[in-house]
């Protein structure tokens, strides 16, 4: 069943239409299975927070196909570079081989999930050679359908082009149809529903993922729990949870027409969202992406434990290096060799040391800090943190309703170096995962945007060995639209940011070889400045960057965390006057 429906999602390109096929699929589930089919529908075996990995390459899938199939790993490699797609080999692999096994067991979902889970366990000597045959034991039962999604899976490569939105539609369309009076016409791709009643089932759903980042949990608690259940989700110490965001506005005067007054105002410093959680003993810390990065800092740990009161606590901060000899602080760029490495950590540690600037408080002793105002939250902050400078503090904040004042604290920003201030309204909750009217940030410098790589080219001469120029592209609800090619602002030689450096980064992702040419799977996101977005029939989203220039690549950011076909028509637009 989930293999149909994993073709009939590979078949359309139409959301609504997608979002039926996954609301069927998940009305038919039990509740046991319920949270593993969402997960296989995302691609993985795991919730998309969690680090385990199958740790399966192409070169390893093409040595398991050869082991099932009986055929040479030669012909088998020859078959991935025509079709650019080892699930579609795998397909006509199995489809077409004279090794069967005897007695063929069908595959369940439970089979092929807990085999899967199976092999993320193995590590050390023999492990690879264990993947390889549960596997390929796995490809001898399956159906050469079977076989395409199980390879995708196994290499992270789903592509069927479901969007969490989708997967956040399709749980209110399953388990809530009667409430929100769904009627969906198949042939005309159109819905109707209670739009009012839709939203506020939609906004629930969307606030308990917020909190967990896992579908599958969400799930579960909406078929067994119903919308009591999703309401009464809660934080949980230990689990990443999504932060809360800003919008960006152009003046103080704009803040504080979407603000009111009095406002919080606190600086905007160039560095990357922690999160850090508390739990007795116990600490975890996670980036924007989610990303587990605790070994990487793990000498902030005992800071606080000797400088912040409490037993349990989960705090957002914004991390930034500094140069141990002058002080000052260091760009990004800088501590994305922290967040990175995974070896002499200490040895870096020592090169790049890093303040901690906290800024808001979540959870405080086993209770939800997310429902008190932005006042209270602050004050507890006060009173449970000790400073220490270039250690552990708290962001320099101003409160006021003075626009002279706010203009003054946000100047001096700037003349530090900063990217600017951020502005939020003392009364606002703490809305995880979304940018809301309760938070803005300002900043002067010309809006750089955050785009994703979907593909590159090789150079030419001494460059002809490196991926050296790289299609961006934005986002528009559940696809990306290509805005042109990037290839300035890399270095040749020096440092982690290098031709060179990107190559190693993109080779693991290429999705499909087309010589000079390569498309890979959407995962690197860099920070991209430009001169001007002009209009352009060449690319898919209408637009181009004219004179774009890479600054930096955005470790702390994921695909849906990338500018939308949105934000670059208003900038277009604000380029000519029209808004």
């Amino acid at each position: 069943m989930l293999v149909y429906c994993y073709d009939s999602l590979d078949k359309t390109t139409k959301r609504l239409e997608k979002t039926s096929i996954i609301a069927k699929l998940l009305e038919k589930t039990g509740k046991d299975d319920i949270k593993k089919i969402i997960y296989l529908l995302q691609g993985s075996v795991f919730p998309q927070w969690d680090e385990r990995v199958l740790g399966m390459s192409s070169m390893l899938v093409i040595k398991t196909l050869s082991s099932a199939t009986g055929i040479s790993k030669d012909k088998v490699e020859r078959l991935w570079k025509k079709e650019g797609d080892l699930g579609i080999a795998a397909e006509l692999l199995v489809g077409n081989t004279k090794q069967k096994t005897l007695m063929q067991n069908k595959l369940t979902v439970d089979v092929v999930f807990n085999t899967l889970r199976k092999i993320s366990e193995l590590t050390g000597k023999g492990s690879v050679n264990k993947k390889v045959q549960i596997i390929s034991m796995l490809l001898s039962n399956a159906t050469p359908l079977e076989a395409r999604y199980i390879v995708r899976t196994v290499l992270n490569t789903l592509r069927v082009g479901i969007a969490e939105g989708s997967i956040r539609d399709a749980i209110t369309w399953a388990f809530f149809n009667d409430e929100i009076k769904l009627r969906y016409d198949e042939h005309e791709n159109t819905f109707e529903v209670d739009r009012k009643v839709y939203n506020e089932y939609i906004d629930c759903v969307q606030a308990a993922y917020n909190v967990t980042n896992d579908y599958g949990e969400v799930a579960l608690t909406a078929k067994t729990k119903g919308i009591v259940g999703l309401k009464e989700v809660k934080i949980e110490v230990g689990k990443p949870i999504n932060p809360m965001l800003a919008i960006r506005v152009e003046s103080v005067d704009e803040a504080l027409d979407a603000l009111g007054k009095p406002v919080l105002c606190d600086l905007k410093l160039d560095g990357f969202r922690l999160i850090i959680h508390r739990n007795g003993n116990e600490f975890w810390l996670y980036t924007r992406r989610l990303e587990n990065v605790t070994k990487q800092f793990a000498e902030i740990i005992p800071m606080f434990r000797e400088h912040v009161k409490g037993s349990s606590y989960i705090i957002d901060s914004e991390v930034v290096g500094y140069d141990p000899k002058t002080g000052k602080y260091l760009p990004f760029q800088a501590m994305s060799q922290r967040i990175k490495r995974k070896y002499d950590i200490e040895k870096i540690a020592k090169e790049i040391p890093v303040e901690v600037n906290i800024f808001d408080i979540l959870f405080y002793e086993n209770r939800s800090m997310m429902e008190r105002t932005q006042e209270e939250r602050r004050e507890l902050l006060e009173k449970i943190v000790k400073e220490i400078p270039k250690k552990i503090v708290l962001t320099r904040k101003i409160v006021t309703d003075d626009p002279k004042r706010i203009q003054k604290f946000f100047d001096n920003a700037i003349k530090r170096g900063l990217e600017g201030v951020m502005i939020k309204s003392l009364s606002t909750k703490y809305v995880s995962g979304r940018k809301v009217g309760g938070w803005v940030k300002l900043k002067t410098i010309l809006e750089t945007l955050d785009l994703v790589i979907v593909g590159a080219d090789y150079g030419e001469g001494k460059r002809a060995r490196t991926l050296s120029s790289y299609t961006v592209a934005c986002r528009d609800k559940n696809k990306l639209l290509v805005l042109g090619k990037v290839s300035t602002g890399i270095k040749e030689k020096e440092g982690d940011f290098t031709y060179e450096e990107m190559t190693k980064m993109l080779k693991p992702l290429i999705i499909e070889d087309l010589g000079k040419h390569v498309k890979v799977k959407p995962n690197i996101v860099i920070e991209v400045s430009y001169e001007e977005i002009q209009e352009s029939p060449t690319y898919d989203s209408g637009f181009a960057l004219r004179f774009p220039r890479v600054l930096r690549i955005r470790l702390d950011r994921g695909i849906k965390d990338i500018n939308t076909i949105g934000d670059i028509k208003r900038i277009y637009d604000s380029q000519r006057g029209k808004s």
